[in-house]
């Protein structure tokens, strides 16, 4: 892709917007960087960068998209198609795409992508690992860690590039192709963005648009969304199953994770040997088995690296125990579905933060979860009082309301018993008090570490 000397307009402010305009810049592209927020908003660090770089900065304001006329526009995540610069784009013509589509126009790399409502932070990190254990030179990133587009050039052929991929991200696409492509499950989430749930599917299928028969598309048998994507699909599909022995694919039986294919059945672990617990995870492990089996890897790697997989920060995370009372970070938990699958991963008494910003999503199997298995909830944030709604509609009675993050951790801590758990799995996004739930997740973790000073 020829960069130098095109004129490129980055709407949005965030990490892949930022990450966008100083790549383009770096390879002679006259770049502008479009954001609504102020300048004092924004890393002033990375804003000095850019503009010793030659990027025009135009913030607070959205950006005249037909006076400028770019040759292409990339769209951060976070930015709805419904912005005004980007309807000025699409009705002059210019191409919008997002920082995923234009890293994926400039790498050589072999592209394993992840995409899903729930689990897909999990399970690119335990492909990543299976790759690096493999002894194959991997990125890892996407939607988590660092972004794409300022390492694509450093891979080649040879090499593996592992991402998250968001819907928002995946929306934005137009040539997009990964070698391999997993789809987790798909659940209600972003309807305040993709406003129905056929728009919210139709672009987590944009994933394998443009896939062709040397290529594979892995889905999840169990979910019944994600497995009629299979009728769309103009590649290998390979399922994987919890719940079902598939006659070909990555499912469970006896206890164990095992891979059938061309008649053979081959053991791979046992459940309770991953260090990543609850049923969700067990897909997740499946999913990701099935991603190295058919990128070459073999048994005895695929093993060793699904036996020494370590949770990821914010899903799920350990914090510590105290007074017998265990306290668990799943501040990645943003939607009704994660937490639901959070709450189902533990046996033990559960003392419930939520709450944050409500994405729109139905609350009624989170609340009829919540009846069955929390025993003191905590509220917190915008969504506290639809929540609470929810929750008495079930003929749940155990709330309390916290005026602050701090002062919910304080409360779960003092509804606490030994040997129940205080679990952070707010169902909700995080932005009405955190700028994402990597910041939620480490505030929480801050909060309970202060209880024991």
């Amino acid at each position: 892709m020829e960069i130098t000397g095109k004129r490129a307009l980055v709407i949005g402010a965030a990490r892949s917007g930022l990450a966008a305009a100083q790549y383009l810049a770096q390879r002679g592209a006259q770049v502008s960087l479009n954001d609504l927020k102020q300048r004092a908003e924004i890393a002033e660090e990375q804003l000095s960068l850019l503009e010793k770089l030659g990027v025009e900065l135009i913030l607070g304001r959205h950006a005249p998209v037909a006076h400028m006329r770019p040759d292409f526009v990339i769209v951060s995540p976070g930015v709805p198609f419904e912005a005004p610069p980007l309807i000025e784009a699409e009705k002059a013509g210019i191409p919008v795409w997002g920082e995923l589509e234009l890293a994926s126009r400039l790498t050589k790399a072999a592209l394993v992508a992840v995409t899903g409502t729930n689990g897909k932070t999990t399970t690119t990190s335990l492909i990543g690992k299976i790759f690096c254990d493999a002894g194959r030179k991997t990125f890892i990133g996407g939607n988590i860690g660092v972004p794409f587009v300022g390492k694509a050039e450093e891979f080649g052929s040879e090499d593996i590039a592992v991402l998250e991929v968001s819907s928002f991200q995946l929306a934005a696409t137009e040539t997009f192709h990964p070698r391999v492509s997993l789809i987790l499950n798909i659940t209600p989430d972003h309807l305040d963005r993709h406003h129905t749930m056929e728009g919210y599917i139709d672009a987590k299928a944009k994933i394998f648009a443009n896939q062709t028969a040397e290529d594979y598309l892995i889905l999840n048998k169990d979910d019944e969304e994600t497995a009629k994507l299979a009728a769309r699909a103009r590649t290998n599909v390979l399922f994987f199953s919890r719940k079902h022995k598939l006659e070909k694919g990555f499912y469970v039986e006896d206890g164990w994770l095992v891979a059938r294919d061309s008649g053979q059945t081959m053991r791979l672990v046992p459940i309770e040997e991953l260090q990543i617990k609850g049923g969700h995870n067990v897909e997740n492990a499946l999913a990701a088995a099935a991603a190295g089996w058919v990128m070459g890897v073999d048994k005895e790697s695929l093993v060793h690296s699904l036996r020494t997989f370590q949770p990821v920060e914010h899903r799920l995370e350990p914090v510590l125990t105290y007074q017998g009372v265990t306290y668990i970070n799943d501040s990645k938990g943003t939607n009704p579905d994660a937490a639901i699958k959070a709450l189902e991963a533990f046996t033990a008494p559960i003392v419930l933060i939520a709450g944050g910003r409500h994405k729109g999503s139905d609350l009624g199997p989170f609340a009829e979860k919540i009846k069955e298995r929390v025993k003191e909830l905590v509220l917190v944030g915008e969504a506290a009082p639809v929540i609470n709604e929810a929750v008495k509609k079930v003929g749940y009675t155990h709330i309390h309301f916290a005026d602050s993050f701090a002062d919910a951790v304080e409360k779960a801590s003092r509804l606490a018993r030994e040997g129940d758990i205080v679990l952070l799995s707010p169902a909700c996004a995080s932005f009405d008090m955190f700028a994402n739930f990597e910041q939620r997740g480490q505030v929480f973790k801050e909060l309970v570490r202060q209880l024991v000073k």
